[in-house]
């Protein structure tokens, strides 16, 4: 008869649902040329990207920006969190409470985004993580690992949500 394993969700790990980071609020706007360099990145070549004529005959009747750029702005740092010799700070702003647990195995299970509205040029953007749920699961191997949502908000300068990204994280 095989022994069930210990369970790697410990009431303190519990204890984390729900926990949430620091507002931070966006490392300056959505500007042009951020969304220039941002589509030509991807490359999407939509034109009511860049063509304000163009754009004013849609439904949005203005130049849009593609929903998820604002999840890659979080990313910006102004130059001062940096350091040329350390390199990126080792707690990122607005961070989640590391997990307290000796699973050492590390995996990004993927994001979900879900958009709301798409920002505007001008838009000064915020965001906010929480842990949304982490449960146990027990894999082939008999041994049990943990699955983290960790959703991240994202409002603009008139508190209104322009999306929301559910990340799975695994811990092995």
């Amino acid at each position: 008869m095989s022994r069930q394993a210990e369970s790697v969700l410990t009431p303190e790990i519990k204890a984390l649902i729900g926990e949430k980071g620091e507002m931070v609020e966006g490392w300056g706007v959505v500007d042009e040329e951020y969304l220039r360099r941002f589509v030509q990145a991807l490359p999407d070549w939509d034109p009511t990207y860049w063509d304000a004529e163009f754009a004013r005959k849609t439904r949005f009747k203005a130049r849009t920006v593609p929903p998820v750029m604002v999840t890659y702005m979080a990313g910006r740092r102004p130059l001062e969190e940096w350091s040329p010799v350390e390199g990126r700070p080792e707690v990122e702003r607005g961070s989640l409470p590391r997990i307290p647990t000796k699973l050492d195995r590390h995996l990004h299970g993927g994001d979900a985004v879900e958009v709301f509205q798409y920002p505007k040029l001008g838009d000064s953007v915020c965001y906010q993580r929480r842990y949304a749920d982490i449960q146990e699961r027990v894999g082939g191997d008999g041994k049990p690992f943990l699955v983290i949502i960790a959703e991240t908000t994202y409002w603009n300068q008139k508190n209104e949500v322009l999306c929301k990204v559910r990340s799975t994280y695994i811990n092995r």
